[in-house]
Protein backbone atom coordinates (compact mmCIF):
# COMPACT_ATOMS: atom_id res chain seq x y z
CA UNK A 1 0.00 0.00 0.00
CA UNK A 2 3.02 2.32 0.13
CA UNK A 3 4.48 2.08 -3.38
CA UNK A 4 3.88 5.76 -4.09
CA UNK A 5 5.77 6.71 -0.91
CA UNK A 6 8.69 4.47 -1.94
CA UNK A 7 8.71 6.04 -5.40
CA UNK A 8 8.61 9.53 -3.89
CA UNK A 9 11.57 8.64 -1.69
CA UNK A 10 13.53 7.54 -4.77
CA UNK A 11 12.64 10.85 -6.42
CA UNK A 12 13.86 12.87 -3.45
CA UNK A 13 17.06 10.84 -3.30
CA UNK A 14 17.74 11.43 -6.98
CA UNK A 15 17.63 7.68 -7.71
CA UNK A 16 14.69 7.19 -10.06
CA UNK A 17 13.88 3.73 -11.42
CA UNK A 18 15.47 3.60 -14.87
CA UNK A 19 13.15 1.97 -17.39
CA UNK A 20 13.86 0.64 -20.87
CA UNK A 21 10.72 0.19 -22.98
CA UNK A 22 10.74 -2.09 -26.03
CA UNK A 23 7.78 -1.56 -28.34
CA UNK A 24 5.91 1.64 -29.20
CA UNK A 25 2.53 0.04 -29.78
CA UNK A 26 -0.66 0.68 -27.88
CA UNK A 27 0.58 -0.71 -24.56
CA UNK A 28 3.89 1.16 -24.62
CA UNK A 29 2.17 4.38 -25.64
CA UNK A 30 -0.32 4.08 -22.79
CA UNK A 31 2.55 3.73 -20.31
CA UNK A 32 4.33 6.77 -21.74
CA UNK A 33 1.12 8.75 -21.23
CA UNK A 34 1.46 8.16 -17.47
CA UNK A 35 5.21 8.00 -16.92
CA UNK A 36 5.87 11.73 -16.62
CA UNK A 37 3.29 11.99 -13.86
CA UNK A 38 4.93 9.35 -11.63
CA UNK A 39 7.68 10.30 -9.16
CA UNK A 40 10.80 8.19 -9.09
CA UNK A 41 10.50 7.01 -12.71
CA UNK A 42 12.90 7.73 -15.59
CA UNK A 43 12.08 6.19 -18.96
CA UNK A 44 15.60 6.12 -20.36
CA UNK A 45 14.68 4.98 -23.85
CA UNK A 46 11.98 3.49 -26.01
CA UNK A 47 13.14 1.03 -28.65
CA UNK A 48 11.18 0.24 -31.79
CA UNK A 49 12.40 -0.86 -35.22
CA UNK A 50 9.84 1.60 -36.56
CA UNK A 51 11.35 4.82 -35.23
CA UNK A 52 8.60 6.94 -36.76
CA UNK A 53 6.01 4.96 -34.80
CA UNK A 54 7.94 5.70 -31.59
CA UNK A 55 8.13 9.38 -32.49
CA UNK A 56 4.41 9.29 -33.12
CA UNK A 57 3.84 7.79 -29.67
CA UNK A 58 5.63 10.72 -28.06
CA UNK A 59 3.50 13.14 -30.08
CA UNK A 60 0.30 11.31 -29.10
CA UNK A 61 0.98 11.62 -25.37
CA UNK A 62 2.30 15.18 -25.54
CA UNK A 63 5.82 14.28 -24.39
CA UNK A 64 7.83 17.51 -23.91
CA UNK A 65 10.21 18.05 -26.81
CA UNK A 66 12.99 19.16 -24.46
CA UNK A 67 12.84 15.76 -22.77
CA UNK A 68 13.67 13.80 -25.94
CA UNK A 69 17.36 12.94 -26.14
CA UNK A 70 19.43 12.21 -29.27
CA UNK A 71 20.95 9.06 -27.72
CA UNK A 72 20.94 6.89 -24.59
CA UNK A 73 24.10 8.44 -23.13
CA UNK A 74 22.48 11.87 -23.17
CA UNK A 75 19.23 10.46 -21.79
CA UNK A 76 21.06 8.86 -18.86
CA UNK A 77 22.91 12.07 -18.08
CA UNK A 78 20.07 14.57 -18.50
CA UNK A 79 17.16 12.39 -17.31
CA UNK A 80 15.56 12.62 -20.70
CA UNK A 81 14.34 9.87 -23.04
CA UNK A 82 15.93 8.56 -26.21
CA UNK A 83 14.23 6.92 -29.19
CA UNK A 84 16.29 4.06 -30.59
CA UNK A 85 15.80 1.49 -33.35
CA UNK A 86 17.95 -1.26 -31.83
CA UNK A 87 16.76 -2.67 -28.50
CA UNK A 88 20.19 -4.23 -27.91
CA UNK A 89 21.42 -0.81 -26.80
CA UNK A 90 19.25 -1.07 -23.69
CA UNK A 91 21.17 -4.03 -22.35
CA UNK A 92 24.52 -2.26 -22.47
CA UNK A 93 23.59 0.56 -20.06
CA UNK A 94 22.87 0.71 -16.34
CA UNK A 95 19.09 0.59 -16.22
CA UNK A 96 16.92 -1.27 -13.73
CA UNK A 97 14.12 -2.85 -15.70
CA UNK A 98 13.06 -3.82 -19.22
CA UNK A 99 9.46 -3.70 -20.41
CA UNK A 100 9.06 -6.14 -23.32
CA UNK A 101 6.04 -5.04 -25.35
CA UNK A 102 6.82 -6.10 -28.92
CA UNK A 103 4.01 -8.66 -29.14
CA UNK A 104 6.36 -11.10 -30.90
CA UNK A 105 6.93 -14.31 -28.88
CA UNK A 106 10.27 -15.19 -30.48
CA UNK A 107 11.66 -11.69 -30.04
CA UNK A 108 10.14 -11.53 -26.56
CA UNK A 109 12.06 -14.63 -25.47
CA UNK A 110 15.27 -13.16 -26.87
CA UNK A 111 14.83 -9.88 -25.02
CA UNK A 112 13.93 -11.61 -21.76
CA UNK A 113 17.10 -13.70 -21.93
CA UNK A 114 19.23 -10.60 -22.57
CA UNK A 115 17.61 -8.85 -19.62
CA UNK A 116 18.25 -11.84 -17.36
CA UNK A 117 21.87 -12.17 -18.55
CA UNK A 118 22.52 -8.48 -17.84
CA UNK A 119 20.79 -8.58 -14.42
CA UNK A 120 17.81 -6.45 -15.34
CA UNK A 121 14.27 -7.09 -14.16
CA UNK A 122 11.84 -7.95 -16.96
CA UNK A 123 8.15 -7.11 -17.33
CA UNK A 124 6.74 -9.44 -19.99
CA UNK A 125 3.91 -7.60 -21.70
CA UNK A 126 4.22 -10.03 -24.61
CA UNK A 127 2.07 -12.71 -23.03
CA UNK A 128 2.56 -14.84 -26.16
CA UNK A 129 6.18 -15.32 -25.10
CA UNK A 130 5.10 -16.10 -21.55
CA UNK A 131 2.71 -18.81 -22.76
CA UNK A 132 5.45 -20.29 -24.94
CA UNK A 133 8.34 -20.38 -22.47
CA UNK A 134 7.46 -18.30 -19.40
CA UNK A 135 8.07 -21.13 -16.89
CA UNK A 136 11.66 -21.57 -18.10
CA UNK A 137 12.26 -17.81 -18.26
CA UNK A 138 10.94 -17.34 -14.72
CA UNK A 139 13.23 -20.09 -13.45
CA UNK A 140 16.26 -18.55 -15.17
CA UNK A 141 15.37 -15.12 -13.78
CA UNK A 142 15.10 -16.48 -10.25
CA UNK A 143 18.53 -18.12 -10.57
CA UNK A 144 19.97 -14.78 -11.75
CA UNK A 145 18.40 -12.85 -8.88
CA UNK A 146 16.07 -10.72 -11.00
CA UNK A 147 12.29 -10.46 -11.23
CA UNK A 148 10.36 -11.85 -14.19
CA UNK A 149 6.80 -10.54 -14.07
CA UNK A 150 3.50 -10.31 -15.85
CA UNK A 151 2.37 -6.79 -16.72
CA UNK A 152 -0.14 -5.16 -14.39
CA UNK A 153 -2.98 -3.66 -16.40
CA UNK A 154 -3.25 -6.67 -18.65
CA UNK A 155 -5.84 -9.17 -17.46
CA UNK A 156 -3.51 -12.05 -16.42
CA UNK A 157 -1.73 -9.97 -13.77
CA UNK A 158 -5.03 -8.61 -12.47
CA UNK A 159 -6.41 -12.14 -12.23
CA UNK A 160 -3.28 -13.16 -10.32
CA UNK A 161 -3.97 -10.34 -7.86
CA UNK A 162 -7.44 -11.81 -7.22
CA UNK A 163 -5.97 -15.31 -6.85
CA UNK A 164 -3.52 -13.96 -4.29
CA UNK A 165 -6.36 -12.22 -2.43
CA UNK A 166 -8.31 -15.49 -2.33
CA UNK A 167 -5.47 -17.66 -1.07
CA UNK A 168 -4.21 -15.08 1.41
CA UNK A 169 -7.76 -14.92 2.79
CA UNK A 170 -7.82 -18.69 3.27
CA UNK A 171 -9.90 -19.69 0.26
CA UNK A 172 -9.23 -22.43 -2.25
CA UNK A 173 -9.39 -21.14 -5.82
CA UNK A 174 -12.03 -22.99 -7.82
CA UNK A 175 -11.64 -20.95 -10.99
CA UNK A 176 -9.89 -17.85 -12.28
CA UNK A 177 -10.90 -16.13 -15.46
CA UNK A 178 -12.11 -13.21 -17.53
CA UNK A 179 -14.79 -12.09 -19.94
CA UNK A 180 -14.64 -11.80 -23.73
CA UNK A 181 -17.02 -11.66 -26.66
CA UNK A 182 -17.21 -15.07 -28.32
CA UNK A 183 -19.42 -16.91 -30.80
CA UNK A 184 -18.92 -20.48 -31.98
CA UNK A 185 -17.89 -19.57 -35.55
CA UNK A 186 -15.07 -17.33 -34.29
CA UNK A 187 -12.58 -20.22 -34.40
CA UNK A 188 -12.81 -20.03 -38.20
CA UNK A 189 -12.26 -16.27 -38.36
CA UNK A 190 -9.46 -14.88 -40.53
CA UNK A 191 -8.14 -11.45 -41.55
CA UNK A 192 -10.50 -11.32 -44.55
CA UNK A 193 -13.69 -11.50 -42.48
CA UNK A 194 -12.47 -10.22 -39.12
CA UNK A 195 -14.28 -6.87 -39.30
CA UNK A 196 -17.62 -8.63 -39.74
CA UNK A 197 -17.14 -9.78 -36.16
CA UNK A 198 -16.21 -6.45 -34.56
CA UNK A 199 -18.24 -3.33 -33.84
CA UNK A 200 -15.87 -0.83 -35.48
CA UNK A 201 -17.10 1.65 -38.06
CA UNK A 202 -16.21 0.99 -41.72
CA UNK A 203 -14.40 4.31 -41.74
CA UNK A 204 -12.07 3.07 -38.99
CA UNK A 205 -11.50 -0.41 -40.45
CA UNK A 206 -10.74 1.12 -43.86
CA UNK A 207 -8.31 3.64 -42.34
CA UNK A 208 -5.48 1.13 -41.87
CA UNK A 209 -5.11 2.00 -38.18
CA UNK A 210 -6.26 -1.45 -37.03
CA UNK A 211 -4.26 -4.66 -37.45
CA UNK A 212 -6.57 -7.38 -38.86
CA UNK A 213 -4.30 -10.22 -37.71
CA UNK A 214 -4.16 -8.90 -34.17
CA UNK A 215 -7.90 -8.44 -34.00
CA UNK A 216 -8.46 -11.91 -35.44
CA UNK A 217 -6.38 -13.34 -32.60
CA UNK A 218 -8.39 -11.30 -30.09
CA UNK A 219 -11.65 -12.88 -31.25
CA UNK A 220 -10.86 -16.39 -32.58
CA UNK A 221 -10.04 -17.75 -29.12
CA UNK A 222 -6.25 -17.53 -29.39
CA UNK A 223 -5.58 -14.46 -27.25
CA UNK A 224 -7.98 -15.62 -24.55
CA UNK A 225 -6.27 -19.02 -24.48
CA UNK A 226 -2.83 -17.43 -24.23
CA UNK A 227 -3.88 -15.21 -21.34
CA UNK A 228 -5.48 -18.12 -19.51
CA UNK A 229 -2.35 -20.22 -20.03
CA UNK A 230 -0.36 -17.46 -18.33
CA UNK A 231 -2.82 -17.49 -15.41
CA UNK A 232 -2.75 -21.30 -15.18
CA UNK A 233 1.05 -21.31 -15.05
CA UNK A 234 1.16 -18.46 -12.56
CA UNK A 235 -1.49 -19.83 -10.22
CA UNK A 236 -0.97 -23.58 -10.54
CA UNK A 237 -4.39 -24.11 -12.13
CA UNK A 238 -5.06 -26.90 -14.63
CA UNK A 239 -7.10 -26.17 -17.79
CA UNK A 240 -9.49 -28.66 -19.33
CA UNK A 241 -8.01 -30.67 -22.21
CA UNK A 242 -11.08 -29.78 -24.27
CA UNK A 243 -10.34 -26.05 -24.09
CA UNK A 244 -12.24 -23.01 -22.84
CA UNK A 245 -16.05 -23.09 -23.03
CA UNK A 246 -16.73 -19.35 -23.43
CA UNK A 247 -20.09 -19.94 -21.71
CA UNK A 248 -22.37 -16.85 -21.89
CA UNK A 249 -23.30 -15.18 -18.61
CA UNK A 250 -23.43 -11.98 -16.58
CA UNK A 251 -21.52 -10.92 -13.50
CA UNK A 252 -24.13 -12.37 -11.15
CA UNK A 253 -23.73 -15.80 -12.76
CA UNK A 254 -19.95 -16.13 -12.49
CA UNK A 255 -20.01 -18.46 -9.48
CA UNK A 256 -22.83 -20.54 -10.97
CA UNK A 257 -21.12 -21.03 -14.33
CA UNK A 258 -17.51 -21.34 -13.22
CA UNK A 259 -17.94 -24.26 -10.82
CA UNK A 260 -17.47 -28.00 -11.48
CA UNK A 261 -19.78 -29.77 -13.92
CA UNK A 262 -20.83 -32.30 -11.29
CA UNK A 263 -22.60 -29.51 -9.38
CA UNK A 264 -24.04 -27.75 -12.43
CA UNK A 265 -21.16 -25.64 -13.74
CA UNK A 266 -18.89 -25.95 -16.77
CA UNK A 267 -15.53 -26.87 -15.22
CA UNK A 268 -14.01 -30.31 -15.65
CA UNK A 269 -12.66 -29.98 -12.11
CA UNK A 270 -11.96 -27.46 -9.37
CA UNK A 271 -8.77 -25.45 -9.70
CA UNK A 272 -9.11 -24.41 -13.34
CA UNK A 273 -9.44 -21.38 -15.62
CA UNK A 274 -12.30 -20.21 -17.82
CA UNK A 275 -13.53 -17.41 -20.07
CA UNK A 276 -17.17 -16.26 -20.12
CA UNK A 277 -18.75 -14.82 -23.25
CA UNK A 278 -20.40 -11.42 -23.08
CA UNK A 279 -22.95 -12.38 -25.76
CA UNK A 280 -25.50 -15.16 -26.04
CA UNK A 281 -24.99 -17.81 -28.72
CA UNK A 282 -27.37 -15.89 -31.00
CA UNK A 283 -25.08 -12.85 -30.76
CA UNK A 284 -27.24 -10.66 -28.50
CA UNK A 285 -25.34 -8.76 -25.83
CA UNK A 286 -25.83 -9.79 -22.22
CA UNK A 287 -26.60 -6.89 -19.84
CA UNK A 288 -24.01 -6.53 -17.05
CA UNK A 289 -21.66 -8.88 -18.91
CA UNK A 290 -18.07 -9.70 -18.01
CA UNK A 291 -16.55 -8.29 -21.23
CA UNK A 292 -13.75 -6.14 -19.79
CA UNK A 293 -13.45 -7.76 -16.39
CA UNK A 294 -11.61 -10.47 -14.48
CA UNK A 295 -12.75 -12.76 -11.69
CA UNK A 296 -11.91 -15.49 -9.22
CA UNK A 297 -14.35 -18.10 -7.87
CA UNK A 298 -13.81 -19.48 -4.37
CA UNK A 299 -15.45 -22.21 -2.31
CA UNK A 300 -16.71 -21.91 1.25
CA UNK A 301 -14.37 -23.58 3.70
CA UNK A 302 -17.18 -24.42 6.15
CA UNK A 303 -20.89 -23.88 6.83
CA UNK A 304 -20.28 -20.55 8.55
CA UNK A 305 -18.50 -19.14 5.48
CA UNK A 306 -21.28 -20.46 3.25
CA UNK A 307 -23.73 -18.61 5.45
CA UNK A 308 -21.72 -15.43 4.96
CA UNK A 309 -21.85 -15.93 1.18
CA UNK A 310 -25.64 -15.96 1.39
CA UNK A 311 -26.07 -13.16 3.93
CA UNK A 312 -24.26 -10.58 1.80
CA UNK A 313 -25.17 -9.61 -1.80
CA UNK A 314 -22.24 -11.53 -3.30
CA UNK A 315 -24.26 -13.55 -5.84
CA UNK A 316 -23.22 -17.04 -4.72
CA UNK A 317 -24.19 -20.12 -6.75
CA UNK A 318 -27.50 -21.88 -5.92
CA UNK A 319 -25.79 -24.23 -3.44
CA UNK A 320 -24.33 -21.32 -1.48
CA UNK A 321 -20.90 -22.99 -1.59
CA UNK A 322 -19.31 -20.93 -4.37
CA UNK A 323 -18.88 -17.18 -4.68
CA UNK A 324 -16.95 -14.85 -6.95
CA UNK A 325 -14.94 -11.64 -6.67
CA UNK A 326 -15.04 -9.55 -9.83
CA UNK A 327 -13.13 -6.53 -11.12
CA UNK A 328 -15.01 -4.83 -13.98
CA UNK A 329 -12.20 -3.13 -15.91
CA UNK A 330 -8.52 -3.32 -16.79
CA UNK A 331 -6.61 -0.14 -17.60
CA UNK A 332 -3.97 -1.82 -19.77
CA UNK A 333 -0.71 0.18 -20.03
CA UNK A 334 -2.01 2.98 -17.84
CA UNK A 335 -1.54 0.65 -14.84
CA UNK A 336 1.84 -0.78 -15.82
CA UNK A 337 3.84 1.08 -13.19
CA UNK A 338 2.42 -1.18 -10.49
CA UNK A 339 4.53 -4.00 -11.93
CA UNK A 340 7.60 -1.82 -12.42
CA UNK A 341 7.50 -0.46 -8.87
CA UNK A 342 6.87 -3.86 -7.28
CA UNK A 343 9.69 -5.50 -9.21
CA UNK A 344 12.34 -2.88 -8.50
CA UNK A 345 11.36 -1.63 -5.04
CA UNK A 346 10.10 -4.87 -3.50
CA UNK A 347 11.60 -7.57 -5.68
CA UNK A 348 8.11 -8.98 -6.22
CA UNK A 349 6.41 -10.04 -9.44
CA UNK A 350 2.77 -9.15 -10.11
CA UNK A 351 2.28 -12.71 -11.29
CA UNK A 352 4.86 -15.09 -12.72
CA UNK A 353 4.90 -18.78 -13.72
CA UNK A 354 5.42 -21.26 -10.89
CA UNK A 355 5.34 -24.27 -13.19
CA UNK A 356 3.99 -25.56 -16.50
CA UNK A 357 0.26 -26.23 -16.15
CA UNK A 358 -1.38 -24.81 -19.29
CA UNK A 359 -0.38 -24.64 -22.96
CA UNK A 360 -1.80 -23.13 -26.15
CA UNK A 361 -1.62 -25.48 -29.11
CA UNK A 362 -2.00 -24.81 -32.85
CA UNK A 363 -5.41 -26.01 -34.06
CA UNK A 364 -6.44 -26.12 -37.73
CA UNK A 365 -9.02 -23.56 -38.85
CA UNK A 366 -9.60 -25.54 -42.05
CA UNK A 367 -8.32 -28.69 -43.71
CA UNK A 368 -4.58 -28.17 -44.08
CA UNK A 369 -2.42 -29.92 -46.67
CA UNK A 370 1.24 -30.97 -46.58
CA UNK A 371 3.38 -28.27 -48.16
CA UNK A 372 1.27 -25.40 -46.85
CA UNK A 373 2.87 -22.86 -44.54
CA UNK A 374 1.27 -22.03 -41.21
CA UNK A 375 0.80 -18.33 -40.58
CA UNK A 376 0.43 -18.29 -36.80
CA UNK A 377 -1.78 -16.25 -34.52
CA UNK A 378 -4.52 -14.25 -36.14
CA UNK A 379 -3.97 -15.82 -39.56
CA UNK A 380 -5.78 -18.09 -41.97
CA UNK A 381 -4.51 -21.52 -40.91
CA UNK A 382 -4.57 -22.04 -37.12
CA UNK A 383 -6.00 -20.74 -33.86
CA UNK A 384 -4.64 -21.33 -30.36
CA UNK A 385 -6.51 -23.78 -28.11
CA UNK A 386 -5.86 -24.01 -24.37
CA UNK A 387 -5.14 -27.49 -22.97
CA UNK A 388 -3.30 -28.80 -19.95
CA UNK A 389 0.48 -28.80 -20.31
CA UNK A 390 0.52 -32.49 -19.44
CA UNK A 391 -1.80 -33.26 -22.35
CA UNK A 392 0.15 -31.03 -24.73
CA UNK A 393 3.49 -32.63 -23.97
CA UNK A 394 2.11 -36.18 -23.97
CA UNK A 395 0.52 -35.75 -27.39
CA UNK A 396 3.42 -33.82 -28.97
CA UNK A 397 1.29 -30.76 -29.76
CA UNK A 398 2.86 -27.74 -31.44
CA UNK A 399 2.54 -24.47 -29.47
CA UNK A 400 0.75 -21.82 -31.49
CA UNK A 401 3.61 -19.36 -30.89
CA UNK A 402 5.85 -21.56 -33.05
CA UNK A 403 3.28 -22.01 -35.83
CA UNK A 404 4.58 -18.99 -37.75
CA UNK A 405 6.04 -19.46 -41.24
CA UNK A 406 6.64 -23.18 -40.80
CA UNK A 407 5.89 -25.78 -43.47
CA UNK A 408 3.55 -28.70 -42.94
CA UNK A 409 4.93 -32.14 -43.71
CA UNK A 410 1.56 -33.84 -43.07
CA UNK A 411 -2.12 -33.09 -43.72
CA UNK A 412 -4.08 -31.87 -40.68
CA UNK A 413 -7.90 -31.92 -40.73
CA UNK A 414 -10.01 -28.96 -39.66
CA UNK A 415 -10.20 -28.91 -35.86
CA UNK A 416 -7.16 -31.14 -35.53
CA UNK A 417 -4.21 -30.19 -33.35
CA UNK A 418 -0.95 -29.69 -35.23
CA UNK A 419 1.92 -31.75 -33.81
CA UNK A 420 5.67 -31.27 -33.77
CA UNK A 421 5.92 -34.17 -36.22
CA UNK A 422 3.58 -32.40 -38.64
CA UNK A 423 5.91 -29.46 -39.32
CA UNK A 424 9.41 -28.67 -40.56
CA UNK A 425 10.92 -26.34 -37.95
CA UNK A 426 13.00 -23.35 -38.95
CA UNK A 427 16.62 -23.45 -37.71
CA UNK A 428 16.37 -19.74 -36.88
CA UNK A 429 14.10 -20.64 -33.94
CA UNK A 430 16.88 -22.45 -32.05
CA UNK A 431 16.87 -20.12 -29.04
CA UNK A 432 13.09 -20.21 -28.61
CA UNK A 433 13.12 -23.98 -29.08
CA UNK A 434 15.71 -24.37 -26.34
CA UNK A 435 13.57 -22.42 -23.88
CA UNK A 436 10.49 -24.31 -24.98
CA UNK A 437 12.17 -27.65 -24.28
CA UNK A 438 13.17 -26.37 -20.84
CA UNK A 439 9.53 -25.43 -20.25
CA UNK A 440 8.22 -28.82 -21.34
CA UNK A 441 10.68 -30.54 -19.02
CA UNK A 442 8.99 -28.80 -16.10
CA UNK A 443 5.79 -30.81 -16.56
CA UNK A 444 7.23 -33.73 -14.61
CA UNK A 445 8.35 -31.41 -11.79
CA UNK A 446 5.16 -29.40 -11.51
CA UNK A 447 3.01 -29.98 -8.44
CA UNK A 448 -0.54 -28.63 -8.44
CA UNK A 449 -0.95 -25.93 -5.82
CA UNK A 450 -4.58 -25.05 -6.43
Amino acid sequence: MNLHKLLSDREQDGRPIRVGLIGAGRYGTMYLAQANNIPGIHVVAIADINVKRAEGAFDLVGWPKNQIAPDIATAMRDRSTAIIANADELFDVDIDIIVEATGNPIVGVKHALRAIDTKKHIIMVTVEADALAGPALARRAEAAGVVYSMAYGDQPALIMELVDWARTSGFDVVCAGKGAKFLEHYHEMNPDNVWENWEFSKELTDSGQLNPNMHTSFRDGTKASIEMAAVANGAGLVPSDSGLTFTPGDVEEIATICRPADVGGVLAHEGSVEVMSSVKRDGTWIPHNTQEGVFVVVKATNDYVSGCFNEYPWHPDPTGLYAALYRPYHYVGLELNMSIANAVLRGVATGAPIGFFGDVVATAKKDLKAGEFLDGEGGYTVWGQLVSAKHSVATGALPVALAHHVELRNDVPKGGIVGWDDVIMDDSLAQALELRRETEALVSETAVTA
